[in-house]
């Protein structure tokens, strides 16, 4: 999903938007709302990592948008063939855990500085591209790190899906208000020479007026 096609896109928006809808009112009412793939246990460490993803830090992040729920409906649709690498990649993050902190349980309970380690430790990014400080924990798990690129895909798409129209997206529109993304179109007139003739090129006005005088 990280670098999906266009073909790919248009084939899965529906469903897309569909999850971004369900998700945002699921994060509305979290205590009435049901998995549909994910075990609630699962969905705690999904939440848990997409939030070191995109942390509440000053800022809504994911837990407040609510990509746990986008997660699970995903997996369910668009998604259905990561099925299995959230279901062999979930033990495989709790093992590494353990791997780095003996004393660790799960990764929903571990430490933040625990949890960025761990993930930090699964970024393949930074095997390509070292990071100003040394990466020694760098170590690509057999069924952890692919997961972790994958909710990194999912996590970044929960959160700044279209929050707009009658399907609601990221819950209150978080990720736009974080990225500082306004709900306006951003096509709007005066458009150049090249787009005169396109059916918005001109105010509401102006064409009601226009349409009155033929």
């Amino acid at each position: 999903m990280a670098a999906v096609g266009a073909t790919w896109t248009v084939a899965n928006w529906p469903a897309v938007l569909a999850a971004a809808e369900h998700a945002h009112k699921a994060a509305g009412a979290p205590d009435s709302q049901k998995f549909e793939f994910l075990t609630a246990a699962e969905a705690k460490e999904v939440e848990a990592i997409s939030a070191c993803i995109i942390p509440s830090d000053g800022t809504p992040g994911a837990r407040e948008a609510g990509v746990v729920f986008f997660i699970d409906r995903a997996l369910v649709t668009f998604a259905f063939d990561e099925r299995k690498t959230y279901r062999e990649g979930l033990p495989g993050i709790q093992k590494r855990l353990i791997e780095l902190f003996p004393a660790a349980t799960i990764f929903s309970a571990a430490t933040p500085e625990q949890q960025e380690a761990v993930l930090e430790s699964l970024d393949e990014t930074g095997s390509k591209n070292p990071p100003r400080r040394p990466r020694a924990n760098f170590m690509p798990g057999s069924a952890a790190q692919p997961l972790f690129e994958v909710i990194r895909a999912h996590t970044l798409a929960g959160f700044l899906i279209d929050p707009e129209s009658d399907r609601k997206g990221n819950r209150g529109g978080v990720g736009w208000t974080v990225i500082g993304r306004l709900p306006e179109h951003g096509f709007q007139p005066p458009f150049g020479y090249y787009d005169k003739g396109y059916a918005g090129w001109q105010p509401a006005s102006a064409v009601k007026e226009s349409a009155k005088n033929e």
